[in-house]
């Protein structure tokens, strides 16, 4: 799926670490968000090192709600988890 990046926001950046990015775009995307992760090159590694930016990006009109929802999920905890509620 193409990404149109004119109409994106920015609501999470990682220093090079993509399984983060993924835990915080699953989070969105099943909440109804839809979102793309940014920065990464080729298929995911567990050896991979941190050499970039990697970012998560939603459509713009749907920024304030995405953050809304990590600002949440930052808040609970990693406590939260256990109820179903992912931390990040």
């Amino acid at each position: 799926m193409e990404v149109p990046q004119d109409r994106m926001a920015t609501v999470f950046r990682s220093a090079g670490y993509e399984t983060e990015a993924l835990l915080v775009r699953n989070m969105l995307e099943s909440n109804g968000i839809p979102a793309f992760v940014t920065g990464v090159e080729g298929m995911p590694s567990p050896y991979r090192l941190p050499a970039r930016e990697i970012c998560v990006q939603v459509p713009e009109d749907r920024r304030e709600e995405a953050e809304r929802m990590l600002a949440e999920a930052r808040a609970a905890g990693p406590a939260a988890a256990d109820t179903g509620f992912l931390a990040v």
